[in-house]
C-alpha cells in the first residue's frame, strides 16, 4: 500500500505542478468543445475526490470544502483544495492497508488509485488542450515534466 500512496502523491504533485504553470488569466480558458473551463477541469478532479471521500470515509471531510464554480475560483483555492483532498485521500488509503479495499468500490483498492489516476489524467488532458485551443499552451518544458514522476 505504501507504493500506491506514493504513486497518489506523485500523481497530485504533477496535478500541483500543472496548475503552478498556469497563469491565474487563463484560468477560464475553455477547450473549443466548450464543456468545463481550466479552473473547472481542477475544481471537478478535486470535488470527484470528495464525493468518494463521503461515500467511503465521510469522517475524513473536515475541513474540506467543495470548490463551487459559481464562486470565484483561484489558483490558490485550487491548490489549497487539491492538497487537502489529496491528503484524505492518502488517509483513506491508509485506512485500507489491512483488507486492501476502499468502502463502496470494488474490486480493491489498488484499483481505486488506478480510477482516481485515469479521471484525474483525463481531465489534466482536458485542461492542457483548452489552454492550447485559447492560445494559451503551457511551455514544452512543463509538457514534458507532466511526465517526470521520477522526480515530482
Amino acid at each position: 500500500m505504501k507504493e500506491l500512496i506514493e504513486t497518489f502523491q506523485i500523481h497530485n504533485r504533477i496535478n500541483i505542478y500543472l496548475l503552478d504553470a498556469i497563469d491565474e488569466n487563463y484560468l477560464s480558458d475553455l477547450s473549443s468543445s466548450k464543456g468545463r473551463n481550466v479552473a473547472e477541469q481542477f475544481a471537478h478532479i478535486h470535488n470527484v475526490r470528495l464525493m468518494w471521500l463521503k461515500a467511503s470515509a465521510p469522517e475524513l471531510l473536515a475541513g474540506i470544502e467543495k470548490v463551487e464554480k459559481e464562486n470565484k475560483i483561484t489558483k490558490k483555492i485550487l491548490k489549497d483544495a487539491l492538497t487537502k483532498s489529496a491528503t484524505a485521500v492518502e488517509k483513506l488509503l491508509q485506512r485500507s492497508e489491512a483488507t486492501g479495499k476502499v468502502k463502496g468500490f470494488k474490486p480493491h483498492a489498488a484499483a481505486f488509485v488506478g480510477y482516481l489516476i485515469s479521471h484525474e489524467s483525463h481531465h489534466r488532458g482536458q485542461i492542457m488542450l483548452s489552454l492550447k485551443q485559447s492560445g494559451h499552451p503551457v511551455d514544452k518544458k512543463i509538457q514534458f515534466g507532466l511526465w517526470e514522476w521520477g522526480v515530482r
